[in-house]
């Protein structure tokens, strides 16, 4: 008897109504490995529906996830699910990201560069010996 082919069914046998936040977290490429997406989960980094996650939670189409990368925030809504990490293009189409989220994290990159001190580089031979003769108190 031969086997029917289902082509919603990834080439691994598991359907993609059940996906868990970490692997989706990892396939849409917010984060490198599966473990720094867990530990991003754990430390409370992310959030599903404005709650606190577990790692396994079973993740829906059309629920909002809130993470943090550093200083960025992004909320993004799933759009499709997907347990297989490919390239960017692809993972760029398993979420979106809302208007208010972008316009927040450009407004905070933004005031980031502003409020960052102007550095004037390396001392010049002038300035070491000024700074030489501070710390020896001459």
């Amino acid at each position: 008897m031969a086997k029917l082919k289902d082509s919603n069914l990834p080439k691994n046998g598991h359907s993609l109504t059940k996906i868990r936040l970490d692997k989706w977290l990892w396939a849409c490429r917010f984060y490198k490995t599966r473990a720094i997406a867990k530990q991003a989960i754990e430390g409370g980094k992310v959030h599903y529906d404005s709650i606190k996650p577990k790692t396994g939670k079973i993740i829906n189409v059309g629920d909002k996830v809130k993470l943090r990368q550093g200083f960025d925030e992004k909320t993004v809504i799933i759009v499709e699910l997907s347990d297989i990490r490919k390239n960017a293009t692809f993972a760029q189409t398993l979420y979106q990201e809302t208007e208010e989220s972008v316009i927040k994290r450009q407004e905070i990159t933004q005031m980031r560069k502003l409020s960052a001190p102007a550095t004037q580089g390396k001392p010049d031979k002038k300035q070491r010996r000024q700074i030489h003769r501070f710390k020896t108190g001459e």
